[in-house]
Parts: C-alpha cells; sequence; structure tokens
C-alpha cells in the first residue's frame, strides 16, 4: 500500500514539474519578449496621461465649461462631459500607438484588451453621466461589458457570424438576428436623440418671453414625434427593410393600426388640439368630474392635475375634449364664492351685512377689487338668509380654507354684537282649544283604564 501510494506521489510529481516547466516557458515567451514589452509600455505612457490631464488639464477644462454662455444645464452637463476628456485622450494615445506597434511588426495583445476594457469604461461612464439614475443604466452596462468581454476571447465575430446565419428570406429581402439586434440598437441611440434634443429646445422656448407654455409643450411634441418617425425609418432601412415595396401593404396596416390604437391616437390628436386652442395650459385650475386641482404637466397621452391633497390625477386627453371642464383660470385667475349665512329674525339685518363686510376685508387672501359684497336673498322658514360673495386670485393655493377663514371671522364678529344664528323653529296656531282638549283625552288614557291594565 505504502508503494503504491509513493508511485502516485512520483507520478503526480513528475506532472507538476512537467506543467511548471511550461508555465515557465510561456512566461519568459511571453512576459520577457519584446512584444510584451512594447505593449506594456504603450500602456504605461497611456496611463501616464491619464493621470496628468486628471491632474493639471481637467480643471482648467471645468473653468473653460464655466465661463461659456449658457444656462445651468448646459453647463452641468459639459461639466460632466469634461470627465471624460482624460480617458479620451488616453485611448487616444493608445490607439496610435497600438497601430504603430503593429506596423513595426509587434503583437500588442496586452494594449488591444486594455483598448477595449478603456473604450467600455468610456461608454458606460458616458451613459451614467448622461442617463443618471436611470433603470436602464445597468442594463447597459451589462450589455458593454459583455461585449467586451466577447471581444477580448475573440468570440464576438464567430457569434455575429452565427446570429447573421439566423434568420429568414422574402424574395430578395433577408432578415437576420444580427439585423434586429442592430436595428433595436440604433432605434434606442435615436430614440434618446431625440429626447435629449427635444428637452433642450423646451428648455430653450421656455426662456423666451413671447413663447407659452401651451406653444412650448406642442413644439416639444412635434418634434418628439418627428424624430420618432426618422428613429422608425433608420432602423427599418438598416436592416434592408424598402419602403417602396411595401408600399402596397401600408394601406391595410394603417388601418389595422388604426382600428388597434384607436384610444391611443384619439388621446394624442386630442392633446394636439388642446395645445392648438390653447383652452388648458400648465398652471391653469381646471375641474372635471370630482378631480380638482392645477395642471402640472400636458403629456403625449394624458394631462396629470395634481389636487390640494396631494392627489395626481391622469385625465386621457380625450375626455378634457369631450367632457365638461371648468377651467377657473381660462382668462384671468380672479374667481368668485358664495358663502351664505343665516341669521334670527330678531337681529339687525343691516348690521349683520356690515359685520360680514367687515369679515371679508380681515382676510388678507379676498380682493378688495372687485370688492367683497353682501346680499339678502331669501327669508328662510327659520332665518332670514343672507349671502356673501367674495372673490380670490390665488384657487390653486385652496378654496375651502379661504371660505373657512371667513367663516370663522363672521362668526366671532356676530357673537361679539349680538347677532343670533337661529334654531330650526316652528310657529304652531291652534284654531280651536276645544280640539285641542279633544286631542290631549284622546292621547292621554283614563285613569280607570291604568287601573284596569295594571
Amino acid at each position: 500500500m505504502e508503494n503504491i501510494d509513493q508511485e502516485t506521489l512520483n507520478a503526480f510529481a513528475g506532472k507538476a514539474e512537467t506543467w511548471l516547466e511550461r508555465l515557465l516557458l510561456w512566461g519568459r515567451e511571453e512576459f520577457l519578449s519584446l512584444d510584451m514589452a512594447a505593449a506594456l509600455g504603450a500602456v504605461a505612457v497611456a496611463a501616464a496621461v491619464f493621470w496628468a490631464m486628471r491632474k493639471w488639464a481637467l480643471p482648467l477644462l471645468y473653468t473653460a465649461a464655466g465661463k461659456i454662455k449658457a444656462g445651468y444645464w448646459v453647463h452641468m452637463r459639459l461639466q460632466r462631459l469634461a470627465e471624460l476628456t482624460p480617458a479620451l485622450a488616453a485611448l487616444l494615445l493608445l490607439g496610435t500607438m497600438n497601430a504603430g506597434l503593429l506596423q513595426a511588426g509587434f503583437s500588442p495583445d496586452v494594449s488591444r484588451i486594455a483598448a477595449q476594457l478603456l473604450t467600455a469604461w468610456i461608454i458606460i461612464k458616458f451613459a451614467v453621466l448622461i442617463l443618471k439614475d436611470s433603470a436602464w443604466t445597468p442594463v447597459l452596462a451589462g450589455f458593454v461589458w459583455t461585449v467586451t468581454a466577447l471581444a477580448i476571447v475573440g468570440w464576438l465575430d464567430p457569434l455575429m457570424m452565427v446570429m447573421d446565419q439566423v434568420g429568414f428570406s422574402m424574395g430578395e429581402f433577408r432578415l437576420s438576428l444580427l439585423g434586429v439586434v442592430q436595428a433595436a440598437l440604433l432605434f434606442a441611440v435615436l430614440m434618446w436623440v431625440a429626447a435629449l434634443i427635444s428637452r433642450v429646445l423646451e428648455n430653450r422656448l421656455g426662456r423666451l418671453a413671447g413663447v407659452t407654455p401651451s406653444a412650448r409643450v406642442l413644439v416639444g411634441k412635434i418634434i418628439h414625434i418627428l424624430f420618432l418617425a426618422f428613429a422608425v425609418m433608420v432602423a427599418l432601412t438598416s436592416v434592408g427593410i424598402d419602403f417602396t415595396a411595401i408600399a402596397v401593404f401600408s394601406g391595410a396596416v394603417g388601418v389595422g393600426i388604426g382600428f388597434g390604437l384607436q384610444k391611443v391616437v384619439s388621446n394624442l390628436i386630442s392633446g394636439i388640439i388642446l395645445l392648438l386652442d390653447r383652452s388648458i395650459k400648465p398652471g391653469d385650475v381646471i375641474e372635471i368630474g370630482d378631480a380638482y386641482g392645477w395642471i402640472e404637466k400636458l403629456g403625449a397621452r394624458h394631462v396629470a392635475i395634481i389636487t390640494r391633497d396631494g392627489k395626481e390625477f391622469l385625465i386621457p386627453n380625450e375626455d378634457l375634449i369631450t367632457q365638461q371642464v371648468i377651467n377657473w383660470s381660462y382668462t384671468d385667475k380672479i374667481v368668485r364664492f358664495k358663502i351664505g349665512v343665516g341669521i334670527s329674525y330678531r337681529s339687525d339685518v343691516r348690521k349683520a351685512m356690515d359685520l360680514m363686510l367687515e369679515a371679508a376685508d380681515g382676510i388678507d387672501r379676498i380682493l378688495k377689487d372687485p370688492p367683497p359684497a353682501v346680499r339678502l336673498v331669501g327669508f328662510g322658514d327659520s332665518s332670514v338668509d343672507l349671502e356673501l360673495r367674495i372673490w380670490l386670485k390665488d384657487p390653486e393655493s385652496g378654496t375651502v380654507n379661504a371660505m373657512s377663514d371667513a367663516r370663522l371671522r363672521i362668526w366671532d364678529l356676530f357673537h361679539e354684537n349680538g347677532i343670533e344664528f337661529p334654531f330650526p323653529q316652528r310657529d304652531l296656531h291652534i284654531v280651536s282649544a276645544e280640539g285641542l282638549e279633544t286631542i290631549m283625552q284622546r292621547a292621554r288614557p283614563s285613569a280607570g283604564e291604568d287601573a284596569g291594565k295594571r
């Protein structure tokens, strides 16, 4: 048994010695070769340039970006993009040195891998700077690192060839999996560019005094739709689809899409109509159904309304066209409210009316012009009905709170000046005393009947 173990150990030691010799030979051939020395030298030079630019050139770029006459948003983007300048310079230098080494007959595999990793890092860093905390940032980072890893191990080209072979043909047209992936990536990039350009133009228009909020939103929507159509056309063209070949089927496809997306198209067209006729705009205070609040955003499909309770209603654009909408600030934001008050018939009506005007004058949110007014609107069963009419210029700040302040002020002034609030009451007129006595006798049993029941 001991001999067998010794033989096994000797065999294992021999194999380990062989492996170690091969490893040392590979190390001498790879790491002590001129190719490795040249590649490591290129990486070291690129790293030194990156460090030097980050230490001395980056502060100068920050200062230059801050001196550009532009808005805060542009300054922030320029300063963030300036962070990529050292990496871009190092990548450019590394690519130039790799090309020179290849021309000189070297095989700079290490510097090539370093350039690929640096490219992936720049793409991910750029996405993080632009997309901020978007949910798509981790997805993009995973995709870029996967492609980089495939390129490093040499599997990217074979994988692309396999994806290109997976597909089908229709006459002269051929659609492959690789073409679909490329079209999807191109479409995503174009959509991101469209959103960025439309946002920049909206910010530009927002600083122009003569452009209304509705016009700003309308221009943003039109630009977004145009870029969407452009992105779709470019993506379809990239996979080899000829638009003239499918012109025959465009009518049928349009009808099918029209039926399938009827509500979506209706809301989109309704939104454009609302922007063109300027019936509502961001900041307006509107009331539709049970929703009352101010418009926070006009979207392509819906309008966002925020209430005083913090609730946010998403009203489809079509409902704003087909249903009755009360716009409290269509012409201006001045609106009138009525507060009904009942006083006792024993109170001085004229004095009560003066006190109600005094109560309105003591509240800051109630306008002095138009002035508050008090009207006697009726004689009720229990009270003389008065009505205080007030005007507010900021309904978005709440209407119930202002009316509550007015009622509390009226309550205090009425109690201080002896004006009574009536209780519900009825006056009964008895025509005949004999009839009353008969009713009371019927309602009250006699003493004999009570004794018999006991």
